[in-house]
């Protein structure tokens, strides 16, 4: 495959909600300002396809996706579907010779990843899997502390995800199992999984239990995590959509100090970072606090770091191996809890 180096890279943009929206505005802001422009947006719902082509200056719009993915203007896709389409979009982009940066959970299960970080390779294209979180002000500030060892060694993990209930959420395409391929392990819990990773590792013991305990819906809306690593450090993570006031909280234990997120901007309140520094005569911590009030960045400075994977022809940091070790865990956790979704079939 021959990669495309004049710039701007011409994007395509399938799937045009919400995160679309935000993958689009993304585009528009830091080194991608210069480097791309989006050239195709495609949706089943062709207005809405047309909708953020205006908002973006004007491209081409379809109703069908192929027609993006088989564009020769388009250089990287950008997929932001439901869950169902996912793998078969990445594949169908990666045999195209496109990059791609698709949404997490990537796919509804491990199995429909299949060979895909070995067809990237083959075909010597890069795709990231949009594990944005990571990229957040807080954590990527806490990552680089955890690296300066300034916890000391890591013991464990604690963190919740979780957000209120609204009207008519059992209605949703979350609630289809044939959509979403699982509920709310599926949905937020990647998140929570892939940054334990992200800080402590591989998980090589995993347990948990999912559960329907209050929406009337097919799927899970709790999700409870207990991971371990070879090293015995432990993860203890839920992912809830009973939280009722929108929560994110994430805490990282060493032996010398203490890492508190909590917020990641808007419903979820102000993205913070807490710093306990042990004492050596131990008792009340030295107390440092970040506060990150403006508007959240993660979009653009995540898209930038795709475009360096691109121009320096790496490997991206969240990357498709990433998403199958998140989707393995959810995986086993509906299975040891009785929840069978791979059976549904897979939509274009």
């Amino acid at each position: 495959m021959q990669t495309r180096t004049t710039l701007p890279l011409g994007v395509a943009i399938i799937g045009c909600g919400l995160i679309g929206h935000k993958r689009a505005l993304s585009l528009t802001t830091g080194s991608a300002a210069e480097s791309v422009r989006l050239v195709h947006c495609a949706d089943r719902d062709l207005g809405r396809a047309r909708k953020l082509a205006a908002m973006a200056g004007g491209c081409q719009t379809s109703s069908d996706w192929q027609q993006a993915v088989n564009d020769p203007a388009v250089s990287i896709v950008i997929i932001a579907t439901l869950h169902d389409s996912l793998a078969g979009m990445t594949r169908a982009a990666i045999e195209a010779g496109k990059h791609v940066l698709v949404e997490k959970p990537a796919a509804r299960n491990a199995a429909e990843l299949t060979g895909l970080p070995e067809l990237a390779r083959a075909r010597n294209v890069r795709v990231r899997v949009g594990f944005n979180h990571r990229y957040h002000r807080a954590l990527q500030k806490a990552h680089a502390l955890v690296c300066e060892d300034a916890l000391g060694p890591l013991m464990f993990i604690r963190a919740r995800y979780g957000h209120g209930g609204r009207l008519g959420y059992e209605h949703e395409w979350r609630a289809d199992p044939a959509l979403s391929g699982g509920g709310e392990l599926l949905d937020q819990g990647p998140h929570l999984i892939d940054l334990a990773r992200w800080f402590l590792g591989d998980f090589t013991e995993i347990d948990g239990f999912a559960s329907t305990m209050f929406w009337p819906v097919q799927v899970d809306d709790n999700g409870f995590m207990l991971l371990k690593t070879a090293k015995q450090q432990v993860a203890f993570l839920h992912a809830s959509c009973t939280e009722w006031k929108n929560t994110f909280s994430f805490e990282i234990y060493g032996r010398d100090g203490k890492l508190d997120i909590k917020g990641l901007g808007g419903s979820y309140g102000t993205e913070r970072l807490t710093f306990y520094k042990m004492r050596p005569e131990m008792g009340p911590p030295e107390t440092t606090i970040w506060e990150y009030p403006m508007a959240d960045n993660s979009w653009s400075v995540e898209f930038d770091a795709f475009l360096d994977d691109i121009r320096l022809h790496r490997e991206p940091d969240a990357n498709l191996t990433d998403a199958i070790a998140a989707l393995t865990v959810i995986d086993h956790i509906y299975r040891i809890s009785g929840y069978d979704y791979h059976t549904q079939p897979a939509q274009d």
